[in-house]
């Protein structure tokens, strides 16, 4: 069975609450770590640096959606940090996503191009929202497994989306496309804004790729004691 790699949701609101979280974890633990807007909206790129530096991966979580022109040159810039990981919306089209591959590569000359995937739907979006706000008629899963064809065929890595969307998605695109899922939460925790969520062990049973989880690690009393637990489910 699939093994996931756990990646650690940094919503956080600073490096100081940044560095407090991952000074509970031992020196040589190498993570793997999602920056989002929150975070890096307030350090910027420093962010990035300071953690590679310390010897952590990075997914970085800004979820582009502009013309083609503007995604093509920022993806460029993103991949000069060198990151691991990074996404934008599927929503964007076929040519955006294209553009996004094309400026990481440009970006990638002396290393390894970033893995890019695409965010489907939102784990905070129901099919009331979906429907109503967004206008797109159907399920959920649908529209999701939609966006995940349309990502495929940009030469996209994979997407993000939900635990419930993971064994189709790997149906339609292959089994060596990414399906990368949010909204993971131990059993008993608050689901929070959170529509469509899972346990690590579920996240693994369907074949996730990588696991994110956020809250149920970040605001733990003892993150590192979490942190080797759900390892351990997930292994």
């Amino acid at each position: 069975m699939n093994k996931p790699e756990m990646i650690i949701a940094m919503d956080l609101p600073n490096k100081e609450a940044v560095d407090k979280f991952i000074n509970q974890f031992p020196e040589s633990e190498s993570l793997y770590l999602k920056v989002g807007m929150e975070l890096y909206y307030k350090e910027g790129p420093a962010i990035v640096t300071y953690l590679k530096e310390k010897g952590h991966r990075i997914f970085l979580d800004l979820k582009m959606h502009d013309i083609p022109n503007t995604v093509k040159s920022a993806m460029r810039n993103i991949a000069s940090l060198g990151v691991d990981l990074t996404n934008l919306h599927a929503a964007g089209g076929k040519k955006m996503m294209e553009a996004a591959v094309e400026g990481l590569t440009l970006g990638s000359s002396d290393r390894k191009r970033p893995l890019i995937i695409a965010v489907t739907q939102l784990t905070s979006t129901s099919k009331e929202v979906m429907n109503n706000e967004q206008g797109i008629p159907g399920e959920v899963a649908d529209s999701a497994l939609n966006y995940a064809r349309l990502a495929k065929e940009a030469g996209l890595d994979g997407v993000v989306c939900s635990v419930h969307e993971v064994r189709t998605v790997h149906a339609i695109c292959g089994d060596d496309f990414i399906a990368l899922t949010p909204g993971i939460r131990l059993e008993g925790d608050d689901a929070h804004d959170q529509k469509r969520v899972a346990t690590p062990a579920f996240g693994k049973e369907e074949g996730s790729n990588y696991i994110v989880i956020g809250r149920s690690i970040t605001q733990a009393d003892h993150p590192y004691e979490v942190y080797q637990r759900i390892q351990a489910v997930i292994s």
